[in-house]
């Protein structure tokens, strides 16, 4: 069944790539910009809770 799945996905992502190129870079370069920005604000939280506990 995973591999069902994952042939699927990878032949869905091939021909959004072949024919939307453009559209499946700038999905791309969104989702790591959000992704970064996730990162960073639980870094960021993390680092809040443990001054936090110090105080």
């Amino acid at each position: 069944m995973k591999k069902l799945v994952l042939l699927v996905v990878v032949l869905f992502v091939g021909f959004y790539l072949m024919t939307q190129p453009d559209s499946l870079a700038d999905l791309a370069q969104d989702g790591l910009a959000n992704a970064w920005q996730m990162l960073t604000r639980l870094f960021e939280s993390v680092i809040d809770f443990v001054d936090a506990l110090g105080s």
